[in-house]
């Protein structure tokens, strides 16, 4: 069943910052604060045992690649960047 919410006094920062991800992701606004509030309140909770697990998993394989740049890696981050 779905239901009408009215927000009011919205900071004028948060209402940009919706406004600009709205037409980012090509939504409404209402849309928009639906996506955020299931991304928030529905996501699954984060195992923190999984996420090391992860990230180990991911430097090691960094590591064992014998291709990490560190100059490459930059250069791909400042790309596209004012």
């Amino acid at each position: 069943m779905a239901s009408t919410i009215t927000l009011k006094n919205i900071p004028d920062e948060i209402y940009e910052r919706l406004k600009q991800s709205a037409q980012a992701n090509h939504r409404s606004i209402n849309s928009e604060i639906i996506a955020c509030l299931e991304k928030t309140l529905l996501s699954a909770p984060v195992n923190r045992e999984e996420r090391l697990m992860r990230a180990r998993q991911l430097r090691n394989s960094v590591q064992s690649s014998g291709n990490f740049d560190l100059e490459e890696i930059t250069a791909a981050i400042d790309q596209g960047r004012p």
